[in-house]
């Protein structure tokens, strides 16, 4: 879930391809009637034109490399659900909009189409990233803060477990405009539970040269964001299981 950067502008054929059984996509709205291995450029297809959830301008993502690194340390595959929209606000995606709603109805379809198929479902999470186009617009860190809660809880009231926070990087040519949101979502993720933070990596990429414009990433950047934000992701997973048992 998020905006451009979760919807990923990289190039799909540099993105590593998902080994077999490792990783698969729901397509909650093109064909939600099976599984799909994950290939990119994820989620083309999830266009929803009645909640606005749609775009012709995904690319290439993080969520095969995401896909990979979860599943060496897992051993589990993972089903994963497109839910973005570039150049979107955080205020569109509170409860009882139009883009939160679509996220549910979309985790409600596979939730319901795993079930009823005899999968079971270990984990329920969804991984965020979003904030830039409240950067440019100049949103505090206190509101951009409260909403992202909102949705978090917002999700959470649908059965989520957890969101997995991906964080923004900095504009290519103004590397103060996104700090705002930068330490909104670091300060939630140190104080609220049920948001975790598991890659910070995009902050690196204009010194590295990865960036393919002043918001967007190349897919090598990607490639190494969701490697690992998906290694992380199932690191606090698995960490999480251990603790269950040892108590």
């Amino acid at each position: 879930m998020g905006q451009s950067n979760m919807a990923g502008r990289g190039t799909a054929a540099d993105a590593p391809i998902v080994p077999n059984g490792c990783g698969f996509e729901f397509r909650a709205i093109s064909d939600p009637t099976k599984l799909y291995p994950i290939t990119e450029p994820f989620g083309v297809n999830e266009n929803n034109a009645i909640s606005g959830v749609t775009e012709s301008t995904k690319t290439g993502s993080m969520i095969s490399s995401f896909a990979i690194e979860y599943y060496k340390i897992t051993g589990r595959p993972l089903v994963a659900v497109s839910c973005s929209k570039g150049g979107t606000s955080i205020n569109l995606w509170q409860p009882n909009g139009a883009f939160l709603d679509d996220a549910i109805a979309r985790f409600n379809s596979a939730k319901s189409w795993l079930t009823a198929n005899g999968y079971t479902i270990k984990n329920k999470f969804m991984v965020w990233c979003q904030g830039e186009t409240d950067g440019d617009n100049a949103m505090t860190t206190a509101d951009y803060t409260a909403r992202m809660k909102a949705m978090i809880n917002g999700m959470a009231e649908a059965g989520i477990d957890r969101c997995y926070v991906v964080r923004i990087g900095n504009h290519r040519d103004d590397a103060s405009l996104y700090e705002p949101i930068i330490q909104a979502q670091t300060d939630l993720c140190n104080t609220y539970e049920k948001a975790v933070l598991v890659s910070t990596k995009f902050a690196g990429m204009a010194a590295a040269g990865l960036m393919k414009d002043p918001f967007h990433y190349t897919q090598a950047g990607y490639n190494r964001t969701g490697a690992d934000a998906g290694m992380n992701t199932a690191l606090h997973i698995e960490s999480l299981s251990i603790n269950l048992f040892n108590s």
